[in-house]
């Protein structure tokens, strides 16, 4: 199984995994799978589900039975509460309005409107089990012109990192 992942990256590379309540394993991968995303089969079964984010990031799928197995804390109902926010990084806004358009036809909801900043353009979308996902498109070069022209006090009331979307 290690040999699967060891081909889908470079050596030097660690993978990161993001494990993630699945209340329908079956439905979740179909509502992902409409997105684009792919799974890698040798680590998918009935109880979970690798998702391919990119070459060193991967999503485990899990049941809620599966989540139980590793801790005994109620599984958080994300349609209530907010257990993380997960921002994925596109190439440009069309890719960010093109992943939020998909994961809308495929039953997702838009929570709150489109984000530009400027710098940074960003939109949310939730998955079938009410997880708040976040494709942004940050522009390095703007960021650090604006910072550079009107540095905010740290920490700026309207400054939301990307990793915190």
């Amino acid at each position: 199984l290690l040999n699967s992942f060891q081909k889908l990256r470079p050596p030097h590379a660690p993978d990161d995994f993001v494990n993630l309540p699945a209340h329908d394993l079956p439905a979740s991968m179909a509502f992902y799978g409409a997105l684009g995303f792919t799974f890698n089969p040798e680590f998918t079964d009935g109880t979970a589900a690798c998702m391919v984010i990119s070459d060193t990031i991967f999503a485990m799928l899990l049941t809620h039975a599966t989540v139980k197995r590793f801790s005994d804390l109620p599984v958080a109902d994300a349609r209530t509460t907010v257990s993380h926010l997960l921002a994925l990084s596109r190439e440009d806004r069309a890719g960010v309005d093109g992943l939020t358009e998909a994961a809308l036809r495929a039953g997702g909801t838009e929570p709150r409107a489109a984000q530009d900043r400027g710098f940074m353009y960003a939109r949310a979308f939730t998955d079938l089990d009410g997880h708040i996902r976040v494709p942004m498109f940050i522009i390095p070069d703007a960021m650090r012109a604006q910072a550079k022209a009107q540095p905010p006090p740290w920490p700026h009331p309207s400054f939301v990192p990307p990793c915190a979307l």
